[in-house]
């Protein structure tokens, strides 16, 4: 079994995640997560901040000379901001002196670093989080509400990445299907596959079709002139994953559960489906599910992919499908109407820098989150204190599925 945690808030010193469970001799280098990283920093549509904020990356633990130990991993992400915020964001008490002056210069919205965030921001966790923790302003929930968190995720999907394909072969890939109301319709034959994700990267809006490329940045360039923010729709899919993953026998378990509730705690995300999902609802039974049948080689196959990839909460042996449907980013430079909690009053929200489309850096931050289910799930499956263990482990149930199937 894994179990991971991150630690830290957006403006603190760093952040900090940790995966316990790994086995030992997984390849892989801080290089590795540094790429990562860099993937999640890309996209059209993202805000100023990207310019300078940079991901200063140390593993901290569980990793020797370029290969896990089995030990817990630690991993530390800098934020090389921090000297502007360490003031206002110190652990330990500070003058509140300090607190009444001015932090930046020019922007406003850098002018009131210091300055108590009491107008909770409509779309956010600000209101709640402030009322359910019985705190005076939003500061330090939004700080660890924010989607600055996600980065921490990424790193530890990196691991998870690794441990999918040097145990199973398995491969993910992620790219966007839909920006505000502009869809790429994209058939089971034109899916992206694991050799196109440097096409992928290199897009703006992470899409293989020039045509739908050009869709989606007109939307996002739209909304940015009118001031307002967009959603969008990432895929990921899993390629190679065999029969078996997950089960049916505990709601907790159940391998679609568990991808959709892991999805559903990214930051804006506020959709899930797999395989066809909706679409599939609007179907007769008849055409719904998929057939299975006697491939050429002899072999059990199915004549579609409706399900994603997943039946009864166990994965089927097809490649896995999850959308993630994320809603427009809630700081919109259209101030919204909230009110003041400090006076009670009627007022406008305060608007930081944000981006106008998060739905691209989504698609990596999913992608992170679906390969650290799915390496759980195979650990249950197929686990062991060492790589070597794992694949033996998960060959000898593949001699299995050869023969039963």
């Amino acid at each position: 079994m894994l179990r991971w945690l991150t630690a830290g808030e957006s403006h603190g010193p760093v952040l900090v995640a940790t995966i316990d469970g790994l086995p030992s001799g997984i390849r892989i280098t801080t290089d590795t997560v540094r790429e990562a990283l860099a993937r999640r920093r890309l996209g059209y549509g993202r805000g100023a901040r990207q310019k300078w904020e940079r991901d200063e990356v140390r593993i901290l633990g569980g990793v020797r000379h370029g290969r896990t130990t089995g030990a817990p991993v630690g991993i530390e992400i800098a934020n090389s901001e921090w000297p502007k915020w360490e003031v206002v964001m110190s652990a330990d008490p500070v003058d509140p002196t300090a607190l009444l002056v001015d932090a930046g210069s020019g922007d406003e919205r850098e002018v009131a670093r210091n300055r108590a965030l009491t107008r909770p921001r409509p779309g956010h966790a600000d209101l709640a989080g402030m009322i359910s923790y019985d705190l005076p302003e939003a500061r330090p929930v939004l700080e660890r509400a924010s989607a600055r968190e996600t980065a921490a995720r990424v790193a530890l999907g990196a691991f998870a990445e690794a441990l999918l394909e040097q145990v199973a072969g398995i491969r993910l890939v992620s790219h966007v299907v839909a920006v505000g109301h502009e869809q790429a319709v994209i058939t089971d034959a034109e899916l992206p596959r694991p050799v196109d994700i440097g096409a992928l990267d290199a897009s703006p809006v992470r899409t293989l079709d020039p045509e739908v490329e050009s869709r989606f940045v007109s939307v996002i360039d739209t909304a940015k002139k009118d001031g307002d923010t967009v959603g969008g729709v990432a895929e990921v899919i899993a390629w190679g994953v065999p029969i078996g993953l997950g089960t049916h026998v505990q709601a907790d378990r159940r391998l679609d559960a568990r991808l959709a509730a892991a999805l559903m705690s990214i930051q804006s995300v506020k959709g899930v489906e797999i395989g066809d999902g909706f679409a599939q609802a609007a179907l007769p039974g008849s055409r719904a599910h998929d057939e299975i049948v006697r491939g050429e080689d002899g072999h059990l196959t199915r004549m579609s992919n409706h399900a994603g990839g997943i039946e009864g909460g166990t994965s089927t042996g097809q490649s896995i499908r999850v959308r993630a449907a994320f809603k427009p980013i809630s700081t919109v430079p259209h101030a919204l109407r909230t009110v003041d909690l400090a006076t009670g009053e009627e007022a406008r929200a305060l608007h930081q820098r944000s981006d106008t489309c998060q739905v691209v850096p989504g698609a990596v931050i999913a992608q992170a989150e679906v390969a650290l289910v799915l390496a759980d799930a195979l650990s249950d499956h197929a686990g062991g204190n060492s790589v070597a263990e794992a694949r033996r482990n998960l060959l000898a149930y593949l001699q299995y599925v050869e023969e039963r199937a």
